[in-house]
């Protein structure tokens, strides 16, 4: 009997396997039967999750690597000249965009897409979350680790998909949706847009990607999505916010160091007005209260049972770097959080002062990108208003060269000028022990903002204090 030849079985390389959203579709892939394997230049949570499902990692990146690849997924983070790249075009080995294969991964899925400038993370986990407990167990591909799943990623077994779409290089409009989010649209990424006029005609086109059988959940309290969303033609927008012309209006908010509370009235033409009291979310602000709202816009859409819903946004046990608490000394709350533009650090400290009204806020803030500061200098400047003191670490680079016309200090003494609040330049993380410990006395709540490494400094502190 003759032998055929046969297609030796893929094996799929992912270049920076440790990044966030890498890590997640190489454990997705994994689950679902593939051959997947990957490397990174040092070990991180992510890696180590990888790894701990079964995923055969190598730290470093070389060019015997990938001898036995026959697919190769790089991360938006990985250069032309790394030495995988090279190798891999000298081997004739399609390369794809991680975008590219994660399309290709859910395109015969239901996707639920969620995007935006500012809150898709806890967006995405909150559909995950009510999803789940309705047991519709969807697969899920996030940006941060929610904490219910200790992970970023689920394969789940129906046709449904909730993940977490990313603005920044263009790679959303990658993925084919039958429900969108757009939480908002702000200024930031525009090193890859060239424009805020692009930016916002990149949210048009994503928008206009959702199929008239499908739903597209916006806030319309967000300007920049009101004047896009007129451009389009189709009947499928459903808005929500506290404007009074919002499908789901959100009222009668307010919140505590536990959780928030809100009221929803829920308003279409031609059909009766509901009223929902006394929603109960375990998150606290403003700004997690309109996350909030877009998730609850999508399950009563897919036909979820109110009681589950509430149940689920009571019990929601939030996402890593989202406000989490990490501990206290002299009666003092350390928290964590990823904000690291001006309108996240401001719904950040909005929802802090909520919660703590009587707490001296101390915020550790470490920007991220020289690009990013010289673009929003004063927008940096003018956020810290309402707290105590400002601690401002050196800037997290991420890649970029060194600014050598970037003035820290002056820097420091815009925002202590421009917020009206005293600011502390700290040359170096090591110091803040011994600032902490001199200096808290009374009732304080201290928050480290930034997407750096800062993160590690505030977790380190309960060791070091």
């Amino acid at each position: 009997m003759k032998n055929f030849p046969i297609a030796k079985k893929e094996i799929i390389h992912f270049i920076g396997i440790g990044g966030i959203g890498m890590s997640g579709l190489a454990q997705i892939m994994k689950n679902m039967g593939f051959n997947v394997q990957g490397s990174d230049q040092s070990k991180n949570k992510n890696f180590l999750q990888c790894k701990k499902l079964g995923i055969k990692l190598v730290l470093g990146h070389k060019k015997q690597n990938i001898k036995n690849a026959t697919i190769i997924v790089r991360s938006s983070a990985i250069k032309k000249n790394n030495p995988e790249i090279i190798a891999a075009k000298e081997k004739k080995l399609p390369i794809y965009d991680r975008a590219v294969m994660l399309s290709n991964v859910v395109s015969f899925k239901k996707n639920i897409v969620v995007t935006g400038s500012h809150g898709k993370t806890t967006t995405t986990s909150l559909i995950s979350k009510i999803l789940s407990d309705a047991k519709v167990d969807p697969t899920i591909i996030n940006g941060g680790i929610i904490n219910s799943l200790k992970n970023n990623a689920k394969l789940g077994n129906s046709e449904w998909t909730v993940l977490e779409a990313d603005e920044s290089d263009g790679s959303f409009l990658k993925f084919p949706c039958h429900y969108s989010v757009v939480t908002n649209i702000d200024y930031e990424h525009l090193d890859y847009y060239k424009s805020f006029k692009k930016l916002k005609s990149s949210f048009l086109r994503f928008l206009k990607k959702t199929p008239p059988i499908g739903k597209s959940i916006i806030c319309i309290d967000d300007s920049h999505i009101k004047e896009i969303s007129k451009k389009i033609d189709y009947k499928n927008i459903v808005t929500y916010g506290f404007g009074k012309s919002a499908n789901y209006q959100i009222s009668n908010y307010r919140s505590n160091k536990l959780y928030s509370l809100f009221d929803l009235k829920i308003n279409f033409i031609g059909s009766k007005k509901y009223l929902i009291k006394n929603l109960k979310l375990k998150l606290i602000g403003k700004h997690n209260v309109y996350n909030a709202t877009a998730a609850i816009a999508i399950a009563l859409s897919m036909g979820i049972k109110l009681k589950i819903i509430k149940k689920s946004l009571g019990n929601f046990t939030g996402v890593q770097r989202r406000l989490t608490y990490i501990f206290n000394y002299n009666k003092t709350d350390f928290y964590d959080d990823y904000a690291h533009h001006p309108t996240e650090i401001k719904g950040v400290i909005q929802g802090l002062k909520e919660s703590y009204p009587n707490k001296k806020l101390i915020v550790v803030f470490q920007p991220h990108r020289y690009s990013r500061v010289k673009l929003l200098y004063n927008d940096f400047a003018s956020a810290f208003k309402n707290v105590g003191i400002v601690l401002l670490l050196p800037i997290y680079a991420a890649g970029e060269k060194i600014d050598r016309k970037h003035n820290h200090n002056k820097f420091a003494v815009q925002i202590g000028k421009n917020s009206k609040v005293q600011t502390v330049l700290v040359k170096d993380v090591s110091l803040l022990p011994k600032f902490f410990r001199q200096n808290l006395f009374g009732d304080n709540i201290v928050v480290g903002m930034g997407a750096g490494d800062v993160s590690n400094t505030i977790r380190n502190l309960k060791l070091l204090l």
